[in-house]
């Protein structure tokens, strides 16, 4: 036999094997529409968290900037002492700039924002202070120290790091980055399992069959071969419904989310997996079906041999 024939016969048995796994799968549609369900649950979950993570970090991306400290200063402090102490913090080689808010300005402000203008006009004094905002030199990495150093000052009340909540904000999404990682191995490994788990039982159902082909013959990458297609469909079919409930998931929030960032002033709107994101989680299901067929195969496949 020539090696093109044998290419041939390799061809054509990978064709008959991808269609007859396929038609067999499509021959018993409830199990075979509750295992993908398994699957696309198994990897619906962490994708769906890493899409909300996306849109987290698409939100504070638009939040980053160097970080401003609001220095208010005491009562007894004059707005010309507040001025004063403005020109010797812009003398700093790592202060950018500081805006001076007097009482009168912060109370304008306030009541404009506020609603409460009857309220606040019935007052008998301003009880705001004198504010200084003071945004350190982009890329300066002596915030904290800048900080403590200006909160010491004695004509400074109060001295507030207005990105502190900023930072606590990154920790918490690199902090969720590595649980969905974490979460996202948990999953794939029990997606293995339970792919592997069914290619078993249909090995056992095929068992007659597997004895016969090796009677005749049949090599074990031969007998393989229709198993691994089926782990193959069983997982591009979960990946392929894992992006199915991640698009109508976001689908289901989109409203309310927008509806909520329209409150706000604000134009976003939630993002999702995109076509390559769910060709990927597609693929990803593929590879893990053709995993956990192998490994299946490869333990159970040994021990049938003809009598």
């Amino acid at each position: 036999m020539s090696l093109r024939q044998r290419y041939n016969g390799w061809l054509a048995h990978h064709r008959q094997s991808a269609s007859d796994s396929l038609e067999r799968i499509f021959n018993a549609p409830v199990s075979s529409v509750l295992t993908w369900l398994v699957i696309g649950i198994a990897l619906a979950l962490p994708a769906a968290l890493e899409v909300g993570l996306s849109n987290a970090r698409q939100i504070s991306d638009g939040w980053n900037s160097p970080a401003q400290l609001s220095l208010f200063m005491k009562d007894s402090v004059t707005a010309v002492q507040t001025e004063t102490l403005r020109e010797e913090l812009l003398a700093r080689p790592d202060i950018a700039e500081v805006i001076h808010i007097s009482r009168d300005e912060a109370l304008r402000e306030f009541t404009a924002l506020s609603g409460f203008a009857d309220v606040l006009d019935s007052l008998e004094q301003n009880p705001l202070p004198n504010l200084l905002l003071v945004t350190p030199v982009s890329g300066a990495n002596q915030s904290m120290t800048l900080h403590a150093e200006l909160a010491a000052d004695p004509r400074v009340a109060e001295a507030v790091m207005d990105m502190a909540w900023l930072q606590r904000l990154n920790n918490l999404m690199e902090l969720g980055q590595r649980l969905v990682l974490a979460l996202g191995g948990i999953l794939v490994a029990g997606v293995v399992l339970i792919l592997g788990n069914t290619i078993r039982l249909a090995i056992e159902s095929r068992r007659e069959e597997i004895v016969i082909v090796k009677l005749v013959g049949g090599s074990n990458a031969f007998v393989r071969r229709p198993f691994l297609y089926t782990g193959l469909w069983y997982g591009v079919g979960g990946g392929f419904f894992a992006a199915l409930l991640v698009a109508t998931a976001l689908w289901f929030l989109g409203a309310p989310v927008a509806d909520l960032a329209q409150s706000y002033q604000s134009t976003f709107r939630l993002g999702g997996l995109g076509i390559m994101g769910s060709l990927n989680l597609v693929i990803l299901g593929g590879l893990l079906g053709l995993t956990g067929a192998w490994l299946a195969v490869s333990r159970h496949l040994g021990s049938i041999a003809p009598r």
